[in-house]
């Protein structure tokens, strides 16, 4: 890999728009998971005897949620940084 031109703007574009492709699938899964856990957790209060279940269930989404979001920052960062380095 070598480093993009930042002198070009046409570069600099391509290349962010590769960034956003990094782990796009994980941090769209993890957002999904997010979303979905935080209406279960709200909804848990309306469930009635299932009311644990639900809420422990949307805590699960939650926290698989940002830890996909969390995986997709970290293979952002170690991209970028593979991308960046110079290379003898």
């Amino acid at each position: 890999m070598s480093r993009p031109d930042v002198n070009a703007p046409e570069a600099v574009a391509a290349y962010r728009a590769e960034m956003r492709a990094v782990g796009r699938k994980q941090r769209l899964a993890g957002f999904g998971c997010v979303l979905v856990g935080a209406v279960l957790v709200w909804v848990s209060t309306q469930a009635g005897a299932a009311a644990p279940a639900v809420q422990w269930t949307g805590y699960g989404l939650l926290a698989v949620g940002w830890a996909l979001m969390l995986a997709a920052i970290f293979m952002r960062t170690r991209y970028h940084r593979r991308r960046m380095a110079e290379l003898d």
